[in-house]
């Protein structure tokens, strides 16, 4: 028996209950990693809410990212072995695959072996904001030296790498967020623009910084209004990512920018470069080299002990952090 989270409905953060359940063995291609940190995203507010792009099968497991000791490995498993520290590449699903729990079994597909100097915190804040940041800015936009990349819901976790991994590339963040308050924590992780939504036309700013020709990449978490004025300062041919949908107010379609500039406005999840092995260990690379050399260095909000699951899930719904929301065990 091991506990775990789960949910019997959906709801806010108090539907979540620990409990204790039977964890099975690993069969062949998978592993059992007994967890000392979780990882805390938006995906879960959305999954145990009910408007997640996939619906909760109850009693329902929760959670994408975990790091943790192996503890078993099933048959065929290669270059894993029991003692091992690691962490987890966020699975595709979370009503097949939960991995908040302190006991869990998963792909051996989805295990990374972390750099020995990466703490279990750091360990298990990595994967999902890193890969999402890489896929859509290195992968698919091919963002490079000297370039412009607007950054909106700048400090999430996911923004804040995205920063980070603009930085090591070279080119110039910009980062978007709703109000000054944390503008100078986002200059001192990266940023070498800020603006406020609430406060600065945002237009007008990014056309004063990125100048007429305009922005080419633009990586959104949020949606909403915003799509006007961050299309209207976007380049001919230019691309933006939309991978989260954060704002509770209708999404126009920009249509004379989009026609005028031949705009690519794309849907982006996480597990389009997950779920490809051979651009997974591109992404892996990067992303280890990046922890190995300290280019990349997860910024973790606060942390609670798995007991407190509920405040952690109230915490992270507040929009008071700046990175990171983790659970440790």
């Amino acid at each position: 028996m091991a506990r775990t989270i789960r949910f019997h409905r959906h709801g806010g953060p108090e539907v979540l209950t620990i409990e204790d359940i039977d964890v099975p063995p690993p069969g062949s291609g998978e592993v059992r990693i007994r967890t000392k940190a979780l990882g805390l995203n938006r995906a879960e507010v959305l999954f145990r809410s009910g408007s997640y792009i996939e619906q909760a099968r109850f009693p329902s497991g929760i959670g994408l990212e975990a790091a943790g000791l192996i503890e078993s490995i099933g048959a065929g498993v290669e270059g894993l072995s029991p003692g091992d520290a690691v962490s987890l590449v966020p699975p595709r699903s979370m009503v097949s695959s939960p991995v908040h729990g302190e006991l869990v079994t998963v792909a051996a597909e989805l295990v990374v072996k972390h750099p020995p100097t990466l703490g279990w915190e750091a360990a298990a804040a990595s994967w999902m904001q890193y890969l999402t940041a890489y896929g859509a800015l290195v992968d698919i936009a091919r963002l490079a030296q000297g370039e412009h990349v607007v950054i909106t819901a700048a400090s999430s976790s996911v923004g804040l790498a995205a920063i980070q991994i603009a930085n090591r590339i070279g080119a110039i963040a910009i980062a978007v967020t709703r109000t000054s308050r944390k503008a100078q924590a986002l200059r001192e992780a990266g940023a070498a623009h800020v603006i406020a939504l609430a406060e600065d036309g945002l237009e007008a700013r990014l056309k004063e910084i990125a100048g007429e020709d305009g922005v080419r990449v633009v990586f959104d978490a949020v949606g909403g209004p915003a799509f006007i004025p961050l299309t209207a300062a976007m380049a001919r041919g230019g691309i933006l990512f939309e991978y989260g949908g954060l704002s509770p107010q209708t999404t126009p379609f920009p249509l004379f920018n989009v026609l005028s500039k031949s705009l690519t406005l794309r849907g982006y999840l996480v597990h389009e470069i997950a779920g490809d092995p051979a651009r997974l260990a591109a992404a892996k690379a990067f992303i280890l080299d990046g922890l190995n050399d300290g280019s990349l260095k997860p910024i973790i909000a606060r942390t609670f002990p798995f007991e407190q699951i509920v405040e952690a899930h109230r915490y992270l719904e507040s929009n008071e952090q700046f990175g990171k929301v983790v659970v440790t065990l």
